[in-house]
This record gives structure tokens, sequence and C-alpha cells, in this order.
């Protein structure tokens, strides 16, 4: 059964299979660090932080937290200082009464770099933590001096014109967009976790520790709001606009930035398929590629010590 049909059927098994890759970090018990909290806009922020030096900011999207980085913080950590943090909603971070809008987000978010008062920051971004990293990184410049990206919101790929541009991935979007379908399938039969993530969104099937840890923020429907949130601001067809307008801005601002750029690609991937990154290569400068591999959304999964070795080789000349 490829993608396609893995879709169709309501995502219920991958066709692509790899050897599992060398993990030193597995299980909840083993992720190596401690996590600080910090107080923003009235709830607590989870977040690690260790190591000195040059501050590297590893920003996680859905359905994940900074647990997605366990096994590449260590090739960062004895020469900078690393910061992960769990997003509002997600991880060990508080889950306020509020909408999990972008806009929210970024408020939460934003406002714990801001308070950690970070200079010459690197970003490694992926999925929603892209967009929250590319929109913070153009208001702040000045303080952010490279950018690691892999499965980034960009273009030509995002904001989707329509569901049928997005290709396979249509369909589901705009069944998770839609009242009461959306609610059925992410908070009550929690497929953005059991299906996409475990499944769906890697090469090899995580196993039960591993999702045992991804799953403990959201033990029942109403943890998962934040889950289904997400999806729904994606933006196709201009909305939500508030998001596509983001987007653009931070796109225009990203192409036309000298910044050091760091791209990492799988195959087929999702928000950065073949295409896609041919599209980013042509038209980005000082950037340098690594491409991992057969893979789908969540690479670090797959790829850790891989995506580990690139970023530290690249760190040292940037």
């Amino acid at each position: 059964m490829n993608r396609r049909d893995l879709i169709r059927t309501t995502l219920a098994a991958s066709a692509i299979t790899l050897a599992a890759p060398l993990q030193v970090f597995s299980a909840a018990h083993d992720f190596p660090y401690d996590k600080k909290t910090a107080t923003i806009l009235g709830s607590e922020m989870a977040y690690v932080d260790t190591g000195s030096g040059r501050p590297v900011v590893f920003l996680h999207g859905n359905p994940t937290s900074s647990y997605l980085w366990r096994n590449i913080l260590p090739h960062a950590a004895d020469s900078h200082r690393i910061i992960a943090p769990d997003l509002i909603g997600m991880g060990d971070s508080a889950k306020p009464d509020i909408a999990y809008s972008y806009a929210d987000h970024a408020a939460h978010l934003h406002g714990l770099l801001d308070s950690l008062d970070l200079q010459d920051v690197v970003l490694v971004i992926h999925d929603w933590g892209s967009a929250l990293g590319f929109d913070w990184a153009m208001q702040n410049p000045d303080r952010v001096s490279a950018i690691a990206f892999m499965e980034a919101i960009l273009p030509p790929v995002m904001p989707a014109p329509s569901y049928e541009a997005f290709g396979e991935f249509g369909d589901l979007f705009k069944a998770w967009q839609t009242p009461g379908v959306g609610e059925k399938m992410i908070l009550e039969e929690n497929m953005f976790l059991e299906v996409v993530l475990r499944q769906a969104g890697v090469a090899t099937p995580l196993t039960d520790d591993v999702m045992a840890a991804y799953k403990a923020p959201y033990p029942t429907p109403e943890s998962r709001a934040p889950l289904l949130a997400w999806p729904r601001q994606v933006p196709f067809a201009d909305k939500p606009k508030e998001v596509a307008d983001t987007i653009r801005a931070y796109s225009e601002w990203f192409l036309a930035s000298d910044i050091p750029k760091l791209m990492l690609t799988v195959e087929p991937g999702a928000l950065i398929p073949p295409q896609a990154a041919d599209w980013l290569k042509e038209r980005l400068s000082n950037l340098e590629t690594a491409h991992l591999g057969p893979g789908a959304h969540f690479l670090q999964e797959d790829y850790p010590t891989e995506i580990g070795m690139a970023l530290a080789r690249w760190l040292k000349t940037h």
C-alpha cells in the first residue's frame, strides 16, 4: 500500500520500510535533559536550556515536543547552549484555555525567546516550529545568525491555493478542517498521534515506548485540542488569511536574506518534496543542503544521527 492509498484508507499502514536507525535515547525515561519553566502570558512553558556558548534553538511542530530532538541535541550540546521549548499546550508546557491559533502560539513562544534575551541565535526548525521560527527571525534579524530547516512551511508548497493543489494530502486536510469530522479523527480517534506520527510520517513505524512519550501529554480528547487546532491553521485559498499573510511575509524575508542556511531533506517528504527542494535551491542564497534518504515528515525519528552530524559540521563553519 503506497502513501496515497494509506491516506485514502485513513492511513492504516505505511509501505516505506527501512532498517531501524541507531538511536541512543528511545524511551521517555531516556530523555537526556531536565526542563526549566518560565511563566509566559500567565502560563508555564517548559524548555530545555543547557550548555554554554552560542545558543542553538530547536523548535518542534505538531504533534510533537522537544522530545522530537532528543537524539539530535547531544550533537550540539558539547559546544553550544541548546534550547528546546515545548510549545504552549504541548509536551510539558501548560494547557491554558485558549484557541491555540497561530497567533496564540507565536505570542507564547516569541515571549519565551524574548525573555531569554538571546543573541547570535542559530535556529533549527521543523513543521509549525519553522513558521514560528521564521516569523521570529524576520522580526529579530539582528539576533539570528543562521537557520537550519527541515520539512518547513515555505513556498512553493505553502500557502496552498487549494486542497487539490496540496496533492495527496489535500483530502486529509479538508477532512481535518471540516467541523465534526476533524474532531472525530483527531480528538476522539487520536489520529494525529496514532497514525500520522506513528506510521505515515516516518519511514519506520515508532515503537510503543517512543509513542508512550509522545502520547503522555494527550490522555483525553480535551487535551488534544492543540493537535486539532494546528491543521486548521494551515492556509488553503488564503484562509485563515492572517496565517497565509504571515507565511508570505517571512518567506519573502527568508528568500531575500543572505543568512547562512542548512536545508535537510528526505524523499518523498511532505512539505519539502523533491520539486520544492529544487525550487528552494534555485532561490535561496548561502544555502547548504543534506539529503538523508527515503522518508516522510518526521525525519528526526528516522535520521537522528545523520541530522546531528550534519548540524554539527555546519555549526563549525557558520
